[in-house]
């Protein structure tokens, strides 16, 4: 019987149901949610602070900021269904969408001004290989000989990865270690619309996912950041399904000392032996996808199946 009162204790209070109609419609910070009810973000903590004791919010920090979501199944998602037709039509609740539609615009904006502070050093790079679209074409072709299913994108920046495939996937999510590139992300998925996306500040050493519970990692671009690439793919080797996919866009050996000096590039490029080598170490399959040369740099994809451990065994 506890676990009940507790729930409808939590619920007793208009504050908290808006806060439950807001998070449902978006992932949001307890200054967006203050801001949205205008209230203090005291008051709006110990709100929230109350709803994820009765199991109805989660809460996780980036750097300064906390965020709120809840989660889609088990008792959130049915309690949250059910507020969203009791509340449907109510005054409060149509006026918070018209504040919370202020925060997604403001997002998006924010998102296209980050773009316009960075896009030169981006561009410059972009102009030594093959076009954007060439790469992500190719990273298309090398999922689709089946369905992407729960996807994980580690080192997601501005989430231009989740954009490309989570509208094919079951679920997707984006980690990245810089809270400044997910609010970047957050702004670019609430313009696309991709409510089925989530992203999470976590490091590519450390992520948050469970054992053999992702069917496709993409590490897009990341792997010249690493100091220890193949403790990177063994830790994206460990989060995957058997038989699940780990597809890795990265450049091939190169020379240009600018790109460690000025972008932070920890690697200068990697050979196929090298990455197959650490796929292969984390037990899985790996194969070189395709060599994509353009300018200055060659953009190299490798993909790696896990293999299921009766089979390792077996070898």
């Amino acid at each position: 019987m506890q676990p009940a009162l507790d729930l409808f204790r939590a619920l007793a209070d208009p504050s908290r149901l808006r806060i439950m109609a807001l998070v449902r419609s978006m992932e949001l910070s307890i200054g967006e949610l203050a801001e949205v009810l205008g209230q203090s973000q005291p008051r709006v903590s110990r709100h929230v602070r109350i709803l994820a004791e009765a199991g109805l919010l989660v809460r996780h920090k980036e750097g300064a900021w906390v965020f709120l979501r809840i989660e889609g199944a088990g008792l959130a998602g049915e309690v949250g269904g059910l507020l969203d037709r009791m509340m449907d039509g109510s005054p409060a609740v149509a006026e918070d969408a018209q504040r919370l539609d202020e925060i997604r615009t403001r997002r998006v904006a924010e998102m296209h001004s980050y773009f316009d502070a960075h896009a030169e050093g981006w561009d410059g790079i972009r102009s030594m290989h093959v076009s954007d679209g060439e790469v992500e074409a190719a990273i298309l072709r090398a999922l689709a000989a089946r369905p992407v299913g729960y996807l994980l994108d580690i080192g997601t920046g501005t989430g231009r990865m989740l954009e490309l495939l989570a509208p094919g996937s079951q679920g997707a999510i984006g980690v990245d270690r810089s809270a400044d590139m997910l609010r970047v992300a957050r702004g670019k998925l609430e313009a696309a619309r991709l409510g089925h996306c989530e992203v999470r500040q976590a490091d590519m050493y450390a992520l948050p996912q469970a054992d053999g519970s992702i069917d496709t990692v993409l590490l897009h671009q990341v792997l010249h950041y690493a100091d220890n690439p193949a403790a990177a793919i063994a830790e994206a080797g460990r989060v995957l399904a058997p038989g699940g996919r780990l597809l890795v866009v990265d450049f091939a050996p190169h020379t240009l000392e600018e790109l460690r000096s000025n972008h932070a590039h920890t690697r200068l490029g990697f050979a196929d032996e090298a990455v197959l080598g650490w796929m292969r170490e984390s037990g899985l399959e790996g194969r070189v996808v395709d060599h994509l040369k353009g300018g200055t740099l060659t953009v190299s994809i490798w993909l790696g199946e896990k293999t299921p451990l009766a089979k390792r065994k077996a070898a």
